[in-house]
């Protein structure tokens, strides 16, 4: 014990075992990218880069989709949020539940259906070309800015505790993500991310393992975390203004993750790489009890490690960190340091959660960019091959644009937590389109674009004012720095160190209700983060409808009914005949993915647009060798067989 940081005042650093098992880790995810691009460099097909050729095998698919948006934010704040407040974070474990069945039952197998690229080309066919564009700039802006974040956040809390070079680590993170995911693709993501899933789970058990043995048992650590206020299950309040209480985890959440794992281009392009809606589906269900997994662990680690700083805060300690989300790498180097290499294994565990999840969005922004904003606007008549080769060019700007971001991302100082909050808030908008056209036929391009205006608005306006009055109603849970080693400071820090605490503490805990300011609007600053997406999709759906029957309302009996997701007859098949026919709002679901989809014979296929019609030809054509390769022609190209027979419309 007299090793530890609190003991001596000092950070301990890595040794060169650590420093070799971590380049080992990033070796070994640049050598699958290698592998897949030896093994598949005649296969130069926008399905194979992009999708695997689609016959993905579905546990591959399920760990791919776990580590996608577990990045190493949730790795480090997770533990962070446990020893800053409380438990009822732990409840973001019943929002997975709630996230992935609507996903699996709702989106997974209508967008599989249609056979798509990108999730974008669903807006034009149900929209038009303006909606699909300004959906992504709403997808591009915030991801960009929310990796480039994801990308630096790590290493600058490793910098700070392990003496590890923040721009060097940075550099390297950012250029190996990019080079395996431009030259393999799909392929290489996905089973980077299979063994990077892997090395997440083992670090994070190492670290759960030594810090409970250090402390005599999980169960002692969860006691002296119970009586310190840190255990706490049962904040049932409605308001959502309440930070983390059950409904705003539970609810909230649900609706973030919901929009993550229900129309991110990320997740929809790994459901798609499987061969079957099925596999997809299930790919999707498998990944629950990871997600589950993960988050437990990550909030059983933060107990243990309250329990191990329990009479000494390191923030307010000799300077020994500067951020709660250094108090994990703290941690793990002072539990994990004699073991050689462990330590290692846990940054590697923590830049695991960043590659995959860099990885995975430029995957994705190798199929938007070119599908849906340079193909649609100036470059039609190029090839598949030259769509692929267009793809790998934009992975690897891409992957230099949010290593550039990282380094921009650094000079905003304070501004930092302001810059993460506002990437969230421009997800709701965009997750807001997507409900207005899948679930309500009666919406217009008109009630699209005004309503997720309207609501981007008032998002901003709500997230800017939260900062600008500071309304975040956020008190932290008691601290203790009485068994921090004082006599390695001076008397003079000792005591301002100590006053300054124990105020704060006082102030946190046992203050007077706050007074609201005379701001009429304040209450509605002080609304939940995690509100905010759910908030969001409600004022583009309420607009948006008001805007499309004031403008001039779609007829649901004019749409292609492949266009619509009937929402009841997925969550309540059971239900009588006579009950679900009105719900369907006119829109006759009936045999609607049956249909001959031969021009002239239906009139609604008209709708969707020719590069999809034609891209699964296009595919077999350049696979066979054979230009008369039978493709039949509609929408669902994942069902389609050699027998098949077709008229292609040009």
């Amino acid at each position: 014990m007299e090793d530890y940081s609190i003991i001596t005042g000092k950070t301990k650093t890595f040794s060169v075992v650590d420093y070799v098992l971590f380049g080992l880790t990033l070796f070994i995810s640049a050598a699958i990218g290698l592998v897949y691009a030896i093994l598949d460099r005649r296969k130069l097909s926008s399905k194979e880069y992009l999708f695997g050729g689609r016959q993905m095998s579905v546990i591959p698919v399920a760990l791919s989709l776990l580590v996608t948006f577990l990045s190493a934010v949730t790795l480090l704040g997770t533990p962070a949020e446990m020893y800053t407040f409380n438990t009822m974070y732990w409840y973001l474990c019943l929002s997975f539940v709630f996230a992935i069945v609507l996903s699996v039952v709702l989106f997974v197998p209508f967008f599989y259906k249609l056979g798509i690229t990108s999730v974008f080309q669903y807006l034009e066919m149900r929209f038009n070309k303006t909606v699909r564009t300004w959906a992504v700039i709403l997808f591009m802006f915030p991801t960009i800015i929310y990796v480039s974040f994801v990308l630096y956040a790590p290493s600058l809390a490793f910098n700070a505790v392990t003496g590890l070079d923040l721009w060097g680590s940075v550099a390297a993170i950012g250029a190996i993500a990019t080079i395996y995911t431009t030259l393999g693709g799909m392929k290489a993501v996905v089973w980077t991310d299979s063994f990077q899933a892997v090395v997440i789970i083992a670090g994070l058990l190492a670290v759960l393992i030594q810090g409970s043995i250090n402390l005599g048992g999980f169960g002692n650590a969860w006691e002296i975390a119970a009586n310190r206020s840190r255990i706490n299950f049962h904040d049932f309040d409605p308001d959502p203004t309440t930070r983390h209480s059950f409904w705003t985890v539970v609810f909230g959440g649900g609706f973030v993750w919901l929009s993550l794992y229900g129309t991110s281009q990320a997740q929809i392009q790994r459901a798609l790489s499987c061969s079957t809606p099925r596999k997809a589906q299930l790919s999707m269900l498998i990944n629950l009890p990871g997600l589950i997994l993960i988050v437990s662990l990550c909030c059983m680690i933060g107990i243990v490690m309250f329990a191990f700083y329990a009479d000494c805060f390191p923030l307010r300690f000799n300077n020994l960190i500067f951020s709660t989300d250094q108090m994990l790498p703290l941690f793990v180097m002072d539990i994990l340091s004699q073991f050689h290499g462990l330590p290692g294994v846990f940054m590697s565990c923590i830049f695991s959660g960043s590659l995959s999840t860099l990885s995975s969005t430029l995957n994705a922004m190798g199929a938007v960019i070119p599908y849906d904003l340079i193909q649609p606007m100036c470059c039609k008549k190029l090839s598949d091959r030259s769509m692929t080769i267009l793809s790998k060019v934009t992975v690897f700007i891409m992957g230099g644009v949010m290593i550039a971001g990282a380094y921009g991302v650094a000079q905003l100082g304070s501004v930092l937590q302001a810059t993460y909050a506002v990437t969230s808030v421009l997800d709701g908008p965009l997750f807001g389109i997507f409900v207005l056209a899948m679930f309500f036929p009666w919406a217009n391009s008109w009630g699209a674009i005004v309503g997720s205006l309207t609501s981007l608005a008032i998002m901003l306006w709500i997230c800017i004012g939260a900062f600008v009055k500071r309304a975040f109603n956020i008190i932290p849970s008691p601290m203790s720095v009485s068994g921090c080693n004082w006599n390695i400071t001076t008397t003079a820090m000792t005591t301002l160190a100590t006053t300054m605490f124990t105020v704060n503490t006082t102030e946190a805990v046992n203050a007077p209700p706050m007074v609201t300011p005379r701001d009429p609007l304040y209450s509605l600053y002080t609304l939940s983060y995690l509100n905010y997406t759910a908030t969001a999709v409600a004022i583009v759906v309420v607009v948006g409808l008001i805007v499309s029957f004031i403008t001039g309302r779609t007829d649901p009996k004019s749409l292609d009914p492949r266009l619509i997701c009937p929402l009841f007859d997925c969550l309540f098949p059971c239900l009588p005949e006579m009950i679900l026919r009105p719900l369907r709002f006119g829109v006759n679901h009936e045999g609607k993915y049956d249909v001959d989809a031969t021009p002239g014979v239906n009139d609604k296929a008209s709708k969707i647009p020719e590069m999809i019609t034609t891209s699964y030809a296009a595919d077999q054509k350049q696979e066979n060798g054979d230009a008369n390769f039978p493709v039949k022609h509609g929408i669902n190209n994942m069902a389609y067989t050699e027998n098949d027979t077709i008229s292609v419309r040009l």
